[in-house]
């Protein structure tokens, strides 16, 4: 049975859906008024693993995946670059469903923009009101909308937020999001009121868009409903974003949100961080051209386990496209075999294959351990080969097993 580390309780948990056989998947992307990078496909890569990896267990999937084209950078990037926040979003989405075909990333079934769930956004404002979640608030010439987090019992619990340190006097955090990944300890942001030469839209609620903090919430309820099995995202998105979102889910349904989430860690360069600022800031194109394909790429992000640190070099890289070229080799030389007798050890070793994936998967998304058994496995089996000890069809039957989890993996074949 697969178990997943649920970062809602810190523990290893066997994972069992709502209903049965079929899953429902939230998964953050990206905000588009940039391209996303090597940091960004690392979620991405192990998000699909999940997905890739629940489907060969026999579930069906529903994964929606959330596009941020409305928020404070997108209009400033797009004021910046003189042109429209559609234009600017719709370019760096083509980069991403591109970048998705380079490293074999199964679309998801929904990929949502924030833009298309304004009516959403605005019917859960109202009832967050109704309730007393929220509140209108005028800040300069805007009526904007605000979320209490003290009126919202538990609210933290992902973060392990320590709301005893909450500040007693009101405060209220105006932008979708802020530099750095300190907590915003105040009222949250839930409706930017319309502002003269503001992008606006018409509402239940009035004119204006919906704030980064409700647009993840208004877009997994409007698709998938109030009540979803999985949540995954990056790391940073522990601070402030998924509790938010958490809080607002909740605070209009009163159901628990999601039964498990994910968080992948970050992805440094040379061991610091990625960032602009830095200069070194890494996309999949830059590795294309340098002659890495998107199944080394893909192997080298998903090689080393989602939640732990990992540290991109190009010797690193290097070092595992090597690795994952010897694979391919060795799969290819099966192709070979021409023994006419099955061999007892061979048939054990093609029969130990999906066993062994599926031991390493099932703990916690091991595809490093996974891949580690078959690497061992079919060694072995060249080894068999070499010696005129490897039947044609046990080598059939290795690549046939071989196709089957490398569905999951996607590196292979």
């Amino acid at each position: 049975m697969l178990s997943l580390f649920n970062t809602l309780t810190r523990r290893v948990e066997s994972f069992k859906p709502i209903d049965d056989k079929k899953v429902k998947m939230y998964t953050c992307g990206p905000s588009t008024y940039q391209p996303p990078h090597l940091g960004n496909y690392r979620t991405f890569l192990f998000e699909d693993v999940l997905q890739q990896y629940l489907e060969y267990s026999g579930y069906e999937v529903t994964r929606l995946m959330t596009l941020t084209d409305v928020e404070d950078k997108a209009l400033a990037q797009a004021k910046k670059e003189n042109v429209s926040v559609e234009e600017l979003t719709r370019r760096n989405e083509n980069v991403l469903f591109r970048d998705f075909d380079f490293l074999k990333i199964k679309a998801p079934n929904y990929t949502v923009k924030a833009s298309s769930v304004v009516d959403q956004s605005a019917k859960m404002i109202s009832t967050l009101v109704k309730k007393d979640y929220a509140y209108w608030h005028k800040h300069g010439e805007a009526m904007n909308a605000y979320f209490d987090p003290l009126k919202f019992a538990g609210f933290g619990k992902l973060a392990r937020l320590d709301m005893s340190e909450w500040p007693k006097k009101k405060r209220r955090f105006h932008k979708d999001t802020y530099p750095g990944t300190p907590w915003n300890r105040g009222d949250f942001i839930l409706w930017h009121g319309c502002r003269e030469g503001d992008l606006c839209w018409e509402s239940e609620i009035g004119k204006g868009r919906p704030a980064w903090n409700i647009q993840d919430a208004a877009m997994v309820t409007e698709h998938l409903g109030f009540m979803i099995d999985v949540a995954a995202g990056g790391v940073d998105n522990l601070v402030r974003h998924h509790d938010y979102t958490v809080a607002v889910v909740e605070g209009v349904s009163g159901e628990k949100f999601a039964s498990y989430w994910l968080h992948g860690a970050h992805l440094l360069v040379d061991g610091k961080k990625m960032s602009k600022s830095k200069g070194n800031v890494i996309y999949p194109e830059d590795l294309a051209t340098k002659g890495h394909t998107g199944a080394q790429t893909r192997f080298f992000l998903i090689y080393r386990h989602y939640r732990r640190k990992l540290n991109f070099t190009y010797e690193k890289l290097d070092a595992a496209s090597g690795r994952l070229n010897d694979f391919k080799n060795m799969v290819q030389d099966l192709r070979k075999a021409e023994s006419p007798s099955p061999n007892e050890k061979a048939t054990k070793l093609v029969g130990a294959i999906a066993p062994s994936f599926e031991d390493a998967m099932n703990n916690d998304l091991n595809v490093k351990g996974a891949f580690d058994c078959l690497f061992d496995i079919v060694s072995k089996l060249n080894s068999l080969n070499e010696k005129g000890q490897l039947s044609a069809q046990d080598a059939k039957l290795a690549l046939e097993e071989l196709e089957r989890v490398d569905c999951v993996l996607k590196i292979v074949f």
